[in-house]
């Protein structure tokens, strides 16, 4: 089992979270002495307003979204010819960047951004030999992998943004599951089990299932447009994981 695998998911174990958002909605601007009419009338424009934030953040997030990915296909094309002692370097560096992204995020917008951004070339770069491995024997596989993965978070996405229930629950779960597939992913490098790497593909489906959902949720109760970058590098970090279950369970027969 190649390390790239364990080591994309202990991006995603350390990617950004910091950022915490009420579940139980905005907090009403007026004070307790207000009118009723009044207290009624601000709150009405105020959660307005907040949902206007809430689309912005949407959009905002999912434009990050797509640049970084496109930064992470122009990694991978200016790393194709990279020898496989340079991945650890890179995920080093995405790693780095990922954390510094919960120390900029309330100061500096564009440094956050730019931090983003870096991740998406480090994760390209690291994953090049994968990429070009594939893309050379078969090429097939990777549009697989990529359709299934644009359906996943599609569907588990939509979900997550549409539900009422509280997933931070679910979301802590998965994040103990996540470190304890990251320890199995380990343990498959150096010792041979049955099957492991379908059932430590199907395992990894399984929890990022409920951290894309959560994430969703997230984006949609969050009316701080300061956490684009961070909601952005979550998700797309979900996705670059999911891709990855995929391509391994796409290309067992190989």
């Amino acid at each position: 089992m190649s390390l790239t695998f364990p080591a994309a998911t202990v991006c995603r174990c350390c990617g950004s979270r910091v950022h915490r958002m009420s579940v139980l909605g905005v907090r009403r601007p007026g004070g307790v002495d207000n009118e009723v009419m009044g207290e009624s009338l601000s709150y009405g424009g105020y959660g307005t307003a907040a949902r206007d934030r809430t689309r912005t953040l949407f959009g905002q997030t999912m434009w990050y979204v797509a640049v970084t990915a496109g930064f992470f296909a122009l990694g991978s094309y200016l790393g194709r010819n990279l020898s496989q002692g340079w991945v650890i370097v890179w995920f080093i560096i995405a790693l780095a960047s990922l954390i510094s992204m919960n120390f900029t995020v309330r100061r500096s917008a564009g440094l956050t951004v730019a931090l983003l951004l870096v991740v998406g070339v480090a994760l390209g770069l690291a994953m090049a030999p994968v990429l070009v491995y594939y893309a050379s024997t078969n090429p097939q596989v990777l549009w697989q992998a990529g359709g299934a993965t644009a359906l996943f978070i599609a569907g588990f996405g939509a979900a997550g943004y549409a539900t009422r229930r509280d997933l931070s629950g679910i979301a802590r779960l998965c994040f103990w599951a996540l470190i304890a597939l990251i320890v199995f992913g380990i343990v498959l490098i150096f010792v041979h089990i049955p099957h492991g790497s379908l059932i430590y593909s199907v395992l990894g489906l399984v929890i990022f299932a409920g951290l894309t959902a959560f994430d969703f949720q997230r984006l949609r109760r969050s009316t701080d447009l300061d956490s684009a970058p961070l909601l952005a590098a979550s998700i797309f970090l979900d996705a670059l994981n999911v891709f990855l279950f995929f391509l391994r369970i796409f290309s067992r027969g190989d």
